[in-house]
């Protein structure tokens, strides 16, 4: 059996906003000439925060690492609603804000907490007949999309400031968070959008002990060879 090597493995990088999951591997591919460079869930390119890059051999264990459940905080502005349901989006409607409390902020968001049906937005990744979603949709074109079994264990919201919450959120793999923040201001009935969203944790990794990927394109192969998790770490674990 062919030996692994020290870029055998996987790595955790706290990505900024800005790029797109793929841009942080084609990145990390072309800075340190890499062959096999890959990620275990997409961050929205404004999202930020824990990704995890598997390198070489480690790209095995990707569909693993990807079905990890996942930890977000964010931020949800109410009253507006966009097309992509985050801040990136057009603005489709702006609707007056009632009066909201934590407590009632909370008592709403508990109704999200276990097993639902989730339809993806149209602005995804996801691909109808090969095409990505979101292009079809930059031509105005939408299209059935299937509702996935998404689960959440823990959606709390820790500060409002009219018209700004602040909330933490545990979810299956597969989650979009940006829906679940529309969802929330149909719900209430003034429409909301995400504006910000970072990952803390992907099953057992923590961004805590991610490195910046400003840091991590500025090191040498060798240093970057004491962050990458060996691939047979990451099969006993």
């Amino acid at each position: 059996m062919q030996d692994f090597t020290a870029l055998d493995g996987a790595l955790l990088v706290d990505k900024p906003a800005g790029p797109t999951s793929h841009d942080v591997v084609d990145a990390i591919r072309r800075r340190f000439g890499i062959k096999k460079v890959g990620h275990c869930g997409t961050l929205d390119p404004n999202a930020t925060g824990l990704l995890i890059i598997v390198l070489g051999r480690g790209t095995k264990l990707s569909e693993r690492l990807m079905s990890d459940d996942k930890v977000y905080a964010g931020t949800i502005k109410f009253g507006e609603s966009t097309d992509s349901h985050d801040a990136d989006g057009q603005l489709m409607a702006a609707r007056p804000v009632p009066p909201l409390t934590l407590a009632r902020l909370n008592a709403v968001a508990e109704s999200f907490i276990g097993d639902q049906l989730q339809t993806p937005p149209m602005v995804s990744a996801i691909k109808k007949a090969g095409v990505p979603l979101y292009k079809l949709a930059r031509k105005g074109v939408e299209v059935e999309r299937e509702a996935r079994l998404i689960h959440l264990y823990q959606f709390r919201f820790t500060e409002y400031a009219e018209p700004l919450g602040t909330f933490q959120l545990a979810c299956t793999k597969g989650t979009y968070v940006r829906k679940i923040a529309h969802d929330l201001g149909e719900k209430l009935g003034c429409g909301a959008h995400l504006t910000k969203l970072r990952r803390t944790a992907s099953g057992k990794f923590d961004v805590a002990e991610a490195t910046p990927l400003e840091t991590l394109l500025n090191l040498s192969t060798a240093a970057l060879e004491q962050r990458v998790l060996p691939f047979l770490k990451l099969v006993a674990a």
